[in-house]
């Protein structure tokens, strides 16, 4: 466990040296929901962009309940993970809901239980909020937090169980959100997966891990997928794309793009071979051949400024309106 010097240097250090991130620099639940949520699958550089993109579109948790899921999908457009902007939509009708039909009468709950039912939600970010925000003492546990700990008490492999009992063993109450913040930002900055800066970490001097931190934790092994599809681009009459909406589930759930199919296709004399594009997810390494249909059988198509496509897909259509404009 950390001892009470090491909490106050912690704390001391965050409140000097944190990053200047502009939700820190509110108290707005539904603003640090936000961010909470973004940051989760997201670089903070990149979750900048979107964070001030989604307070600008929905401002309000009623903003967002009253939009449609697809203005949602749109301004969430090149965050990634799109499941969690539906989640997201779903959890704002939620909240907007009257308490007698399980809602919160358009009021984000405070406490850890209450956030922990809506749509979304798992216990990271119910703590995150619930102690940034409303200042509840519940200690949060990310990535971050768990090689923190796993380096100051030496252990390789340690438990969710264990990781989140040290957690609530060292939180500082009264400065709960701040000392959650403080660990994550140590973990972020400091005590990093690889080139650990150790000589200005305000805890060293108690870590049990310090000889060698980057042997603590073991790294999680994590197989990738490796998938070959081909997608079949169709322009219409009016030069536009011929898109369609996916699925509410499965990948890319509720985007537009053009059709995939699995494996490689052999597209014959009337189409036209543009191209592979590469796509890494964290879970999948995507090498996707792209057909250009020849016909221009619909007459009208989609303006893709119009509608939610993933990254993989602007860069598809990217190639496909290439090798279209080339060819007039």
């Amino acid at each position: 466990m950390l001892s009470s010097e090491d909490q106050h240097a912690l704390l001391n250090w965050y409140d000097q040296h944190q990053r200047d991130l502009p939700w820190r620099h509110t108290r707005n639940p539904w603003h640090i929901l936000l961010s909470e949520i973004l940051l989760q699958q997201t670089q903070v550089s990149r979750g900048l962009v979107y964070w001030t993109r989604m307070v600008e579109a929905f401002p309000t948790v009623v903003s967002m309940a009253k939009a449609p899921v697809d203005a949602v999908l749109k301004a969430w457009e090149g965050a990634g993970y799109y499941s969690r902007a539906r989640r997201l939509h779903a959890l704002s009708q939620r909240v907007m809901l009257p308490s007698h039909e399980g809602g919160f009468d358009g009021e984000l709950p405070s406490t850890y239980d209450e956030l922990l039912s809506l749509p979304g939600i798992g216990p990271y970010t119910a703590a995150a909020v619930a102690s940034i925000a409303f200042g509840q003492p519940v200690a949060c546990v990310d990535g971050n937090i768990r090689r923190v700990m796993a380096r100051t008490t030496a252990q390789l492999e340690p438990s969710a169980l264990a990781v989140q009992a040290w957690a609530n063993g060292v939180l500082v109450g009264e400065r709960a959100g701040d000392w959650n913040q403080a660990l994550m930002e140590l973990g972020a900055t400091v005590c990093t997966p690889k080139r650990v800066k150790c000589e200005v970490c305000p805890i060293s001097r108690g870590c049990a891990g310090k000889d060698e931190p980057e042997a603590y934790p073991l790294p999680k092994r994590q197989r990738v997928k490796e998938v070959v599809l081909t997608a079949w681009v169709e322009l219409a009459q009016d030069g536009t794309l011929v898109l369609t909406q996916r699925p509410m589930n499965g990948l890319f759930a509720g985007l537009w793009g053009p059709i995939y199919r699995d494996g490689v296709a052999v597209p014959d004399s009337d189409h036209v071979h543009c191209g592979t594009v590469k796509h890494a997810l964290s879970h999948r390494k995507m090498t996707v051949h792209v057909v250009l249909l020849a016909g221009r059988n619909e007459p009208l198509g989609v303006d893709v400024n119009e509608v939610a496509i993933s990254t993989l897909d602007e860069k598809v259509i990217a190639l496909a309106n290439e090798h279209a404009q080339a060819s007039e």
